[in-house]
């Protein structure tokens, strides 16, 4: 498999294993649909971690397998690639990039997937695709200005450069700079304190920042306002509100 799939303590790990640069090529795509789909089924997957292990995080498509498709065959694969990026992308529960290396093309647009992105201190991003003729294809032109604003986005998608860690950060591409040795073990740490917080209350706080974005601010009030009114039906919200009352705040248990 190119990539796998490992469930402990409530977080599920993809790990990207295309060795030596985790290129993303057809099947490599095609599974991580697959595999987002189940992060989203099973239960006892409550937060994941995208990760491409210790040396690269994936440092793109497989340029040799792109090579030879033409137009028509493009026009019938684009779709398919946008679709298991998105999967990533709309995974109901927390989801931390522990980025590595080279996140470039295909890879950093697997990073912006995520909600929250680690990297380590020798990651360098970017979308170099105007470098090869081309623009990002799966979702890179979208996700990326809707994080760092358009016209940074424009920057580093026009330019194709890439951006070292510490750069990334300022631009807010990612959100914390760690040395290499700690990436993975502090996203594990991250989305494992999130595990044993309230699953539906986190799913729809997901639900309603990412539709609202998408939406103008009428309508986003409104998606905040249905998820706020349901989770009262929850008995995460009657645990959290007894705690609170009976012991104070953050002591409420929910896993």
């Amino acid at each position: 498999m190119t990539v796998n799939f490992e469930v402990a303590e409530g977080v599920g790990t993809i790990r990207l294993d295309r060795p030596p640069m985790n290129a993303l090529d057809i099947a490599t795509q095609d599974r991580l649909r697959e595999l987002a789909q189940e992060a989203t089924d099973r239960d006892d997957v409550r937060a994941v971690v995208l990760y491409g292990g210790e040396k690269v995080f994936a440092a793109g498509a497989d340029i040799k397998e792109m090579q030879v498709m033409d137009h028509v065959a493009m026009v019938k694969r684009s779709r398919a690639l946008q679709e298991a990026f998105t999967a990533v992308a709309r995974i109901p529960k927390p989801v931390v990039a522990a980025i590595t290396g080279y996140a470039l093309g295909g890879g950093c647009e697997l990073a912006l997937c995520a909600d929250y992105r680690i990297a380590a201190d020798n990651a360098k991003l970017g979308q170099p695709e105007i470098l090869l003729g081309l623009i990002p294809g799966a979702g890179g032109t979208q996700r990326l200005s809707r994080l760092v604003g358009p016209s940074r986005a424009k920057d580093l998608i026009f330019t194709g450069r890439m951006v070292k860690a510490d750069e990334a950060l300022t631009l807010g591409l990612v959100d914390r700079v760690v040395p290499a040795a700690e990436v993975y073990e502090q996203a594990h740490a991250w989305a494992a304190r999130l595990a044993q917080g309230p699953a539906v209350a986190l799913r729809a706080a997901k639900e309603a920042v990412d539709q609202g974005l998408e939406a103008d601010i009428d309508t986003g009030l409104a998606i905040e306002r249905t998820w706020f009114a349901a989770l009262f039906a929850t008995e995460d919200r009657e645990r959290g509100m007894r705690s609170f009352v009976e012991e104070g705040p953050g002591k409420a248990k929910f896993a």
